[in-house]
């Protein structure tokens, strides 16, 4: 079954693939420039630099995604923290956006990771901004929190890219993020922003981080002294064309073919957009397990029940593990001895601060465990659910995916 499991995610990212997406939503006009930002910027980028071989086109993803892009330019930087390629990247971008004019068009591909990859500092220093991500990762605030914050200390992002230039922009975006809410992917750069300085001033407040420039920038947004991010209607974002090409809905369609054709089991896809703590998160999918094992409600074993979103950790322990490690771990703590498979991977390849994607547990779980020396209710609560999968031989790695179309969960729930 763990073989079933690492193919069925390897499906559903296949399903997602960035290049036939981009591919299948290009401008028929050429455009002046391309800039592609994000993890999956790479494969975004293939499918336009064939379309327009003769428009020069920027790429910037994260280290270890670049590659060859055709005659584009890549340039790799940080993730999740930014650094100074971030912001070198961000310069420049806004640099040759600000070059064009209104008979201009700029086609931009966006994916999830661009929030650090690209860094223009607005009120701050790039050291400061990285303590603020820093704190806000470790915080366990969810992603719209999150891009609150960083688009109320950036001249990119949350609308402000289109603020940049007098030309039209295209922008397709593929989403990491539940409920694809194209204001969150990347921070949004082209799309008008709901939030506030007060609402980013409030996250900082709400999750306890110190980071006295930054407050003292979004106290002064907050009582007007700085304009406010582009909300909709504003003026510059009617030259913006913002398109969704993919997310998490058509990578659980796609889990949902593979398991249909490879299993007698119903497939049951519970939502594309969770969130909320990790380990909450697994709780509740472990009460499903066990309604369904015990009254065939609200399905009959055999049953896969799939799941996406994007879940937080509130950091507290000093180990090491994303939250996809973490919402399995919790699972078989829950679970115990009546233990399931299930496969929790992040779709980039990267789960958190290691180099797995995520991991598999078996219905023998606890005993690996046992045998292994662990205790893991101990290694759950010290947030190092990576070393508890290294020592029962449950880490999934794949290496960079170029893809991120979010969190890929599975769980076979089987009748006996």
């Amino acid at each position: 079954m763990r073989a079933e499991l690492e193919a069925s995610f390897r499906a559903a990212v296949e399903g997602t693939d960035p290049y036939e997406l981009t591919r299948a939503h290009l401008p028929e006009e050429t455009p002046a420039l391309v800039v592609c930002v994000g993890k999956a910027a790479l494969p975004m980028a293939r499918a336009a630099a064939e379309a327009f071989p003769d428009t020069p086109g920027l790429v910037v993803t994260r280290d270890g995604y670049g590659g060859e892009a055709g005659h584009f330019e890549v340039r790799e930087s940080a993730h999740p923290v930014p650094d100074e390629r971030s912001r070198a990247a961000a310069d420049e971008v806004l640099a040759r956006v600000g070059r064009l004019d209104a008979g201009d068009l700029v086609l931009l591909l966006v994916s999830g990771g661009g929030s650090a990859l690209v860094c223009a500092p607005w009120g701050v220093s790039l050291e400061e901004k990285q303590a603020v991500n820093r704190a806000l990762l470790r915080s366990g605030a969810p992603i719209g929190e999150m891009n609150a914050v960083r688009k109320h200390l950036s001249r990119f992002k949350g609308g402000q890219l289109a603020r940049a230039t007098e030309a039209r922009i295209v922008t397709l975006i593929l989403s990491d993020v539940p409920g694809d809410d194209l204001a969150t992917v990347a921070s949004g750069p082209t799309v008008p922003d709901p939030t506030t300085f007060a609402d980013a001033l409030a996250v900082i407040d709400r999750r306890g981080i110190d980071v006295p420039a930054a407050r003292a920038h979004l106290e002064r947004g907050a009582r007007g002294e700085i304009e406010e991010t582009p909300v909709e209607g504003d003026e510059r974002l009617a030259r913006v064309e913002n398109t969704l090409i993919g997310g998490g809905w058509q990578l659980l369609e796609a889990a949902t073919a593979y398991w249909r054709g490879s299993q007698s089991a119903e497939v049951v896809v519970l939502s594309d957009s969770f969130g909320g703590e990790a380990r909450e998160l697994a709780a509740f999918h472990a009460e499903l397990v066990r309604c369904i094992r015990a009254h065939g409600s609200p399905w009959s074993a055999p049953v896969v029940l799939l799941s996406g979103g994007e879940a937080a950790v509130t950091v507290r322990g000093e180990g090491a593990g994303g939250r996809n490690q973490e919402f399995l771990l919790a699972l078989a703590c829950a679970l115990g001895d009546d233990g399931v498979w299930a496969i929790a991977c992040d779709t980039d390849g990267i789960d958190g601060n290691t180099e797995a994607a995520g991991a598999v547990i078996g219905p023998d779980f606890a005993l690996r465990a046992a045998q292994a020396g662990l205790e893991p209710r101990r290694a759950l609560h010290d947030n190092d659910a990576h070393a508890a999968f290294a020592a029962t031989d449950g880490l999934v790695v794949t290496g960079p995916t170029r893809n991120n179309v979010n969190d890929y969960r599975a769980i076979v729930v089987t009748a006996d």
